[in-house]
């Protein structure tokens, strides 16, 4: 795309064909990718809910927040789906250190024909909405209050933005669209897994139009996944390490569900566990490095019993293996 700003969806793609989701609707897609595409990942596995709820976002330009769980693939999951319909997307992480200045715009120095002059430079919030970009701001409930009220702005479908400093309104691109994602629905850090999470404000929750929540996947699903991930495990032997890791990592969380664990592993963690095996050729030291040593020591009998039920080998932390003797 030469202008990004004049850039307009000129095509439309089959829900079926491009995701494999059942359904007879068709998106709005770009012919031509831009630097700010992302880049496809064919082992991604679209979630049938979440990715119609993700679409409605593109079609009909609707406010989405994808809510779940750590490791979940909750921004991926939005890129991977701009990333196939050509459309630029912009992910923009809301931690404790982006304030109102990075998002609006602040004045800074310039060299001007050899003349240091004063000019103010917009942000990525104003500089988005004047695009066709799809903008995602990534742990959303970690925001910090002027962040959230700086959002609530373009949370209206068709919202303006007002500049102060410049005395200028702007009107939201016609394909300008906003994203969200978070481990909580703006509860705040309840379960003591999040913490810095905000609580946040109700009339700010209620201009979502749609909240969409990733869970886990089923486990053929997630080994699936991660044997894309991590191809050299895709033998026999492997494949019945990937199912072991898998369901490892569904122990650890029905013990997080029922308060025996503060810690769980995401797929995030079971893919990084795999690919230590091809480092260290030990799944037990390999799982030490991944995932024990995260855990809280009086935790860590319980993964090691996760891991003796899915391996049949005691770890060092296990209850059942004899104590050294001194």
């Amino acid at each position: 795309m030469s202008d990004l700003a004049a850039a307009r969806p000129d095509r439309l793609v089959s829900i079926r064909d491009v995701f494999g989701i059942d359904s007879g609707l068709a998106a709005p897609a770009f012919a031509e990718r831009d630097d700010h595409v992302p880049e496809i990942d064919t082992a991604y596995r679209f979630n049938p809910e979440v990715t119609l709820a993700i679409l409605a976002g593109f079609t009909r330009n609707r406010r989405v927040m994808v809510q779940g769980m750590h490791g979940t693939g909750k921004s991926t999951h939005v890129e991977q789906v701009a990333a196939r319909l050509n459309w630029p997307c912009i992910r923009v992480n809301l931690d404790g250190h982006i304030g109102r200045l990075e998002l609006v715009g602040k004045d800074a120095i310039v060299l001007k024909d050899g003349l240091q002059v004063t000019e103010f430079q917009e942000g990525i919030v104003p500089w988005a909405l004047q695009r066709p970009v799809a903008l995602v701001f990534d742990e959303y409930d970690a925001g910090r209050p002027d962040v959230m009220f700086v959002i609530q702005r373009i949370l209206e479908r068709d919202g303006k933005f007002t500049l102060l400093d410049q005395n200028r309104v702007i009107s939201p691109h016609p394909c300008f669209r906003l994203f969200a994602t978070a481990n909580t629905v703006g509860l705040g850090n309840l379960s003591g897994l999040y913490h810095g999470t905000q609580a946040l404000n109700h009339a700010q929750i209620d201009r979502w139009n749609i909240v969409a929540t990733l869970n886990y996947l089923a486990p053929a699903e997630e080994a699936a996944i991660v044997l894309a991930r991590v191809p050299g495990k895709d033998n026999e032997h492997g494949r019945r390490l990937i199912d072991a890791m898998v369901a490892l990592a569904n122990l650890t969380r029905k013990g997080f569900a029922v308060g025996d664990l503060s810690n769980l592993m995401s797929p995030r963690t079971v893919i990084t566990w795999a690919e230590n095996c091809e480092i260290f050729r030990d799944p037990a030291l390999a799982f030490r490095l991944s995932f024990l040593n995260k855990c809280d020591d009086a935790e860590r009998p319980i993964v090691a019993e996760y891991y003796q039920r899915c391996f049949g080998a005691e770890l060092e932390e296990s209850w059942l293996r004899p104590a050294t003797p001194e």
